[in-house]
């Protein structure tokens, strides 16, 4: 990820930087991503198309420990808008 903190207002944007950090394989990546998620103005975005709550988004993102239904479901929206 060549800008660690590129504007994350879409979907779109959200997607393609989640995927990138999971695709690196470094897991301070993944976990600065997941934070930088958790406060992204598309957030409510991903919660709605994940079918989560936003708080409950929020606050396994920034946790950084996610459950595994939770997991899935944002790797299928990575799928389907990156």
């Amino acid at each position: 990820m060549a800008d660690p903190t590129p504007p994350l207002d879409t979907l779109e944007a959200i997607a393609s930087y989640l995927a990138d950090a999971f695709e690196s394989g470094e897991a301070d990546l993944i976990r600065a991503a997941f934070s930088a998620v958790a406060n992204a103005p598309a957030a409510a975005e991903l919660a709605a198309a994940a079918g989560f709550p936003r708080a409950a988004l929020h606050d396994a993102l920034l946790a950084g420990e996610l459950p595994l239904d939770l997991t899935l479901a944002i790797m299928k929206v990575i799928d389907l808008y990156r």
